[in-house]
């Protein structure tokens, strides 16, 4: 059972899964929005990760089918860009709704079918920035590293029901996640009048081409696209003890390791050579 499979990696999972023999239930909000998910040989269902009832009847319809959620695949999820200050706490709750809770809501709702057969799998989608931040993506990164904390907690409390718990950790992925995430600045620009706005109107500018610019620059060719993040995803399921973390693509890799090495004051610096910082 995958989540968010409108598009990206949600989509490229589903493909994968389901062309080498998995039974693949893929979700979207929408049916319409994976129609061909389902034409690729895929069951599909409307779920909603931030509506309780839409992730219970989606647990439901695969429980009557198949006796329990084998392998829950958490990947639903956004980033919206923009200065802590000038984001208002209702886009921060929506952000946690989908990236955080949403997850731990499905997690508790196919725990108990996975407890009664004495085996699953867990994957939760999570980032390279959950063990790093980078500039403007305050809320985004919050809930990465909640995800890395509650993955770690759920691989020590599960593991006694054979219930196993992978934390993928994705780096610079080519989706739409980039121009999602930047579109959030304009768009509040245009709804609100923040009176701290015009403090950060450079710096969000300048986070936004840095943003998206990461995909034009060389350091694409240290990411991947969605078919990379599939790839890993299934390669930890045919494992039997797959790792605990798993990151995907050398810029996961590099950056993970550099912001180990050189410390908070030294990532701090290294960041301003990217972005200037508001003043």
């Amino acid at each position: 059972m995958i989540t968010g499979c409108s598009a990206g990696i949600g989509r490229a999972t589903a493909l994968r899964l389901a062309g080498r023999g998995w039974r693949v239930y893929a979700s979207a909000r929408s049916r319409r929005a994976i129609a061909d998910l389902e034409r690729a040989g895929c069951c599909t269902l409307e779920l909603d990760v931030t509506d309780e009832h839409s992730m219970t009847a989606a647990v439901a319809a695969v429980e009557r089918d198949e006796g329990a959620v084998g392998v829950l695949v958490n990947n639903a999820g956004y980033g919206e860009s923009g200065a802590l200050e000038t984001i208002p706490l209702d886009a921060a709750r929506r952000q946690f709704e989908t990236n955080l809770f949403g997850p731990m809501r499905l997690i508790q709702l196919v725990v108990g079918g996975m407890r009664e057969q004495r085996w699953g799998k867990i994957v939760n989608l999570g980032s390279m920035g959950g063990r790093l931040t980078l500039p403007g993506g305050g809320h985004y990164h919050a809930t990465k590293y909640a995800l890395e904390a509650i993955s770690d907690l759920l691989r020590f409390e599960l593991r006694g029901f054979g219930i196993d718990v992978i934390l993928i950790e994705p780096g610079l992925i080519t989706t739409r996640f980039a121009q999602t995430a930047v579109a959030g600045i304009a768009r509040r620009r245009a709804l609100t009048d923040h009176g701290a706005a015009r403090h950060y109107e450079r710096y969000e500018a300048a986070v936004a081409n840095a943003t998206v610019g990461a995909y034009d620059s060389p350091l694409r060719f240290f990411g991947g696209g969605p078919e990379r993040v599939a790839e890993a995803i299934e390669a930890a399921l045919r494992r039997r003890r797959a790792r605990g973390r798993v990151p995907v693509t050398a810029s996961a890799r590099l950056a993970i390791a550099t912001r180990r090495l050189v410390g908070d004051r030294g990532w701090d610096a290294l960041l301003r050579t990217q972005v200037a910082p508001p003043s």
